[in-house]
């Protein structure tokens, strides 16, 4: 491999949002796309290479596996050398009313939406951080800004990501390594088919287009839409009985 090539990994290599980030990213770049089943990725592979990548690779990742994350990790660097962006973008929204009643269906939720989400971030920061620098990506949701009675398991998760990846920030700061915090809306995809679009939602492809332009101009915070922030702003402020109430 060229030293000078930019090494790009998603982890979660399906993801819409993922793979549309990683085509925004890959022109030049060696792309890492680390997921499950990963010799099932040849439609995520061929955009990629459409879209300028200087090589594609495929990695097999199973996010729910801990004990795994530091051996792909160091496998992925052994083989293509530093890591210059990762990109964490695997996660599920699983079925709250099936979690209400399922003890171990709201811990899988869990798991997957922040215990493994932090098992991640810790190996890639430590990682990262030892190279000298890089960005890592980390989606978290409006759903974890105020945790929301409909949907509050996939929303605490979010809440507790975001509060780690806020102080793991703060944690790589002065160290060459930063954190971008993408907080999206509702998003429009295959993770939402069969639902109804809540009031300010997204595309996968609004989302990419964000984070790439956020990553280019160094921010560590971006929602989506902009607008956003400042409906959350509005909404902490509804008392606790009106909150309850809301569907959505």
């Amino acid at each position: 491999m060229d030293d000078t090539t930019r090494t790009v990994v998603i982890f979660g290599g399906r993801s819409e949002i993922g793979v549309e980030l990683a085509t925004r990213l890959a022109r030049g770049a060696t792309v890492v796309l680390a997921a499950r089943r990963a010799d099932q990725l040849a439609v995520e592979s061929d955009a990629l290479r459409a879209a300028g990548a200087a090589a594609v690779r495929t990695v097999e990742f199973d996010a729910d596996d801990l004990a795994s994350h530091p051996r792909v990790v160091a496998s992925i660097v052994a083989e293509h050398g530093r890591i210059d962006t990762a990109v964490v973008a695997f996660g599920i929204l699983g079925d709250q009313a099936r979690a209400e009643r399922d003890a171990a269906h709201a811990a899988a939720i869990v798991h997957t939406d922040f215990t493994a989400q932090v098992s991640l971030l810790t190996v890639l920061a430590d990682t990262m951080r030892a190279a000298g620098g890089g960005d890592i990506v980390v989606f978290s949701s409006v759903a974890g800004a105020r945790v929301r009675r409909a949907n509050y398991v996939y929303g605490s998760a979010k809440a507790g990501l975001d509060g780690f990846a806020r102080g793991l920030t703060d944690a790589l700061h002065g160290s060459g390594v930063r954190v971008l915090l993408v907080r999206p809306g509702f998003v429009i995809g295959r993770m939402t088919e069969g639902m109804s679009p809540a009031p300010l939602s997204s595309t996968p492809r609004q989302v990419a287009e964000a984070t790439a332009a956020a990553l280019a101009k160094g921010r560590s915070e971006v929602w989506v839409p902009r607008s956003l922030g400042l409906l959350v702003v509005a909404l902490r402020l509804l008392p606790r009985g009106v909150w309850r109430r809301l569907r959505r």
